[in-house]
């Protein structure tokens, strides 16, 4: 569901080693029940859309196996700089769940990519630019894509596209993967899962050297997600499918495009197989979640599923699908997509958010609803986080008494506390229900937030800073828990950068010139006078040689001349000083 580059968001989640022969539940699909696993209960429930309800979810050990994967490339080549848009917040809200089964649930993770660098539209744009055409795909101010209208491989455009949704994913603070694997360095293992599948009767060879999955050696067994057999779409008048509904495993070589040998001739692997191929390296033949955008549901998922179980003659592949909804336009109920041309990049939307606001945005709705995308939904979400690093910040302050105040009710805080840490962590095992955790996380913060104002109106007494600091701790956990940090909310967009950081030390070093000239200043005072007011006005530069102390400890040098002060950024390897303007 990543919208601009149909990036493929399934992630196959939580190999299940094999066990147990697993119970008969009841059926979510046509003609054929889900089987319960047996192993070890997380003590989570997940919505199963294989049962289409709340399932607890049981593993094979604590170490959670999971594989995602991304299609490198994009649906609409005249703006390539516009291709990663915010419907990237299906990895955000999977990165969250991943997080949360880490950190709450205590099952250790290792994620494998895998990244489809061939197909069709890859293959397709590689041409456009090879024949000329780029002018219509590139802005030539971007030296990198200058460099590509001059010759490009599908292999290479594809990189580039990898490189930018890695840097992408790192700017949304989605945790990385332990490894990637691109189909093009697998394919003669994707040769020998079609050969088996075609050994086990559930694919055949045509004359013209495709090969295609045979939908009807599944008999009932298809649909488990979608709960009916689909009507296929039309065929081209040349196909040379048996049955209208097959698909394709493996496409013949075509000129101009990249292809590898096979028992059936040269060709490439279709995009289903790729993802069953990969996941089946992995993982082995049981996962636990298979996990994904609602629109890979139906054909993606379910010919996984087809593959993979046929692959494998397994009963059941997969254990639980979760499915994450859409992002949409609010009010006009769209799904926020490249070819819809309704959506902002990554990099735009980074200028004005910063990636917590985002995250924070994703958590107060559920991951499998639709979301309605606004600058309203953004400024609340923005308006909560500032809310909750200011009480934060207020609180800290009270621990170390540099905030007025007396005693707090700590017998209700601590009780208040602890009722928080049990309904957040209620929620979340509850189909990791977010938004009630936050809502109960927010609870707290304004109950807070009460008890300290009521403590600044009766400054005298004892303190109660324990508790506060208690309730510090737990806040700031559960936000870095989903990969919330709330030291960082007040950034900026540039906020970091050198030009921004120069603008700083500037005003500062301009404030601290005009406290400086004040307290030097005499005026027309007589000498006595003079001397009383100097005396008086010490401490102000006793504060500007402090502050220039300190900043020469962070590598920034001022010097003071005649009716000026100037700095200079230390390098802190030389200490050799570069003057700044």
């Amino acid at each position: 569901m990543l919208g601009t580059r149909r990036v493929c968001a399934a992630a196959w989640l939580l190999r299940a080693a094999p066990g147990p022969e697993p119970g008969r539940s009841a059926s979510g699909a046509r003609g054929q029940g889900w089987l319960q696993p047996a192993g070890y209960d997380t003590g989570v429930k997940v919505y199963n859309s294989l049962t289409r309800r709340k399932d607890p979810l049981i593993l094979c050990g604590l170490t959670v196996k999971v594989a995602d994967s991304f299609e490198g490339r994009s649906s609409d080549f005249r703006d390539e700089r516009r291709r990663n848009a915010l419907p990237f917040s299906s990895y955000v809200r999977f990165d969250i769940i991943r997080r949360i089964l880490t950190r709450v649930f205590g099952c250790g993770v290792v994620m494998v990519m895998g990244i489809t660098d061939v197909d069709d539209k890859i293959i397709r744009r590689a041409n456009e630019v090879s024949m000329g055409h780029a002018e219509q795909c590139f802005d030539r101010t971007d030296p990198r894509l200058v460099i590509l209208q001059m010759s490009v491989s599908p292999a290479s455009l594809a990189r580039l596209y990898e490189e930018d949704f890695k840097q992408d994913m790192a700017a949304l603070k989605v945790l990385p993967p332990t490894a990637y694997l691109r189909v093009t360095e697998h394919v003669p293992q994707i040769v020998t899962f079609i050969e088996r599948l075609i050994a086990n009767g559930h694919a055949y060879c045509t004359a013209k050297g495709n090969v295609y999955f045979d939908l009807q050696s599944r008999g009932d067994r298809y649909g488990k997600l979608v709960g009916v057999a689909p009507v296929p779409a039309g065929e081209p008048v040349d196909s040379d499918k048996r049955h209208a509904s097959d698909f394709a495993l493996w496409k013949a070589a075509k000129p101009q495009e990249p292809f590898w040998g096979s028992p059936w001739g040269n060709g490439r692997p279709g995009w289903h197989i790729e993802c069953s191929t990969i996941a089946s390296l992995v993982f082995g033949s049981r996962l636990d979640i298979h996990s994904g955008g609602v629109d890979l549901a139906f054909p993606h998922h379910e010919n996984e599923i087809a593959q993979c179980e046929a692959f494998h003659q397994c009963p059941q592949w997969g254990n639980y699908f979760l499915h994450s909804g859409h992002l949409h336009v609010k009010g006009g109920g769209e799904k926020m997509s490249k070819s819809l041309k309704n959506y902002i990049t990554i990099k735009d939307f980074l200028r004005s958010a910063s990636p917590d606001v985002f995250r924070l945005f994703c958590l107060r709705s559920s991951y499998r609803s639709a979301v309605d995308y606004s600058e309203g939904a953004l400024l609340e979400a923005r308006r909560l986080l500032r809310a909750t690093a200011a009480f934060v910040e207020d609180a800290r302050a009270y621990v170390r008494g540099q905030l007025a105040g007396g005693p707090v009710q700590e017998d209700v805080l601590w009780e208040r506390l602890g009722r928080t840490k049990a309904a957040v962590q209620a929620a979340l095992a509850d189909d990791f229900d977010t938004v009630r955790a936050v809502d109960a996380v927010m609870d707290l913060v304004h109950h807070g937030n009460r008890q300290l104002k009521a403590a600044a109106e009766e400054p005298r007494g004892a303190r109660s800073p324990a508790v506060l600091g208690a309730i510090v701790a737990s806040v700031e956990q559960f936000f870095e828990t989903v990969g919330i940090s709330l030291a960082e909310r007040q950034c900026v967009p540039g906020a970091g950068s050198p030009a921004a950081l120069h603008s700083l030390v500037e005003e500062l070093v301009r404030f601290r010139l005009k406290v400086r000239q004040f307290a030097l200043a005499s005026g027309e005072a007589p000498g006595e006078a003079r001397q009383q007011r100097l005396l008086e006005r010490q401490p102000l530069l006793e504060a500007c040689d402090t502050l220039r102390r300190d900043l020469a400890v962070h590598g920034i040098s001022i010097k003071d001349r005649s009716g000026s002060s100037t700095w200079e950024l230390l390098d802190q390897r030389t200490q050799d000083p570069k003057p700044r303007s």
